[in-house]
């Protein structure tokens, strides 16, 4: 092989190293580009872990409204929901029902005179209750008692009233009442949904109230952890204890007022 053809030779051969080294040069940046996309990938994906974990999933921003969509049950009546996030409430320091009523400044009045069960028919005029709010007497034909839940409006009285009789507890308050308040009413109702109710009454004389068959305690002034515990004991005392309608023939879920610590 003469010079002239070596040199063209090694010529080649550094234009197919020239060659080799650009294509490996691409080679590594189309891998180092697909890294940082897996890698980009990777980090979103832990960043909208950590997001939901944070944020305790999609609903965390609202609460729950308990309410109970068994038509068995009874129905919502086309009142809205209350799916406020409640405060949760602070432990029970008075258990004892008469104690806890008379530190709360609240009314008890309990075996009150039972003013009937008769069925009239659904958006019946309301009759004259003897308790205010009422505690017994005629109310709407089945299926429109007040299903279970809590409730951003008031319910019409013979729907609510009719609810009593299926051995529920309603807990009541003034529209007045100031938020804070109102969501630490909420807040101890999470924690005894079951076969429980919770809605504002402004036809009421009382900030707040609680009510089952038959039995009512009202307290002109709402005093924060003393209505808590004259709520609670008043729910252990009276919920379900109602003989007409048992208060398990009637489905429902989560912690009663019988139930609460």
């Amino acid at each position: 092989m003469g010079k002239g053809e070596r040199e063209r030779e090694r010529e080649k051969l550094r234009q197919e190293r020239l060659e080799g080294e650009k294509a490996d040069a691409r080679s590594g940046r189309s891998r180092l580009v697909i890294g940082y996309g897996v890698a980009a990938v990777a980090v979103l994906a832990i960043v909208a872990v950590v997001v939901v974990l944070a944020s305790g999933g999609e609903d965390s921003a609202s609460g729950d409204a308990h309410i109970n969509l068994d038509a068995s049950i009874g129905s919502t009546n086309g009142i809205q929901p209350d799916d406020r996030v409640g405060t949760p409430p602070p432990p029970v320091a008075t258990t004892d029902l008469q104690a806890a009523v008379k530190k709360a400044g609240c009314k008890l009045q309990l075996k009150l005179e039972d003013e009937g069960n008769a069925h009239i028919p659904a958006e019946s005029e309301a009759p004259e209750y003897g308790t205010n709010p009422p505690t017994s007497g005629d109310h709407v034909e089945p299926p429109f008692q007040q299903a279970d839940g809590a409730y951003s409006e008031t319910p019409a009285e013979i729907d609510y009233v009719h609810t009593l009789e299926h051995g529920r507890m309603e807990i009541q308050y003034s529209p007045e009442l100031a938020e804070k308040d109102q969501l630490e009413l909420k807040g101890l109702y999470d924690t005894m949904y079951g076969a429980t109710l919770l809605f504002p009454n402004d036809r009421m004389p009382y900030e707040v109230a609680a009510t089952t068959w038959t039995n009512l305690l009202g307290c002109p002034t709402y005093k924060g952890a003393a209505t808590l515990d004259a709520i609670r004991a008043f729910g252990k005392e009276t919920w379900g204890k109602y003989g007409g309608e048992p208060v398990e023939g009637f489905k429902f879920t989560g912690p009663t007022p019988a139930s609460v610590e």
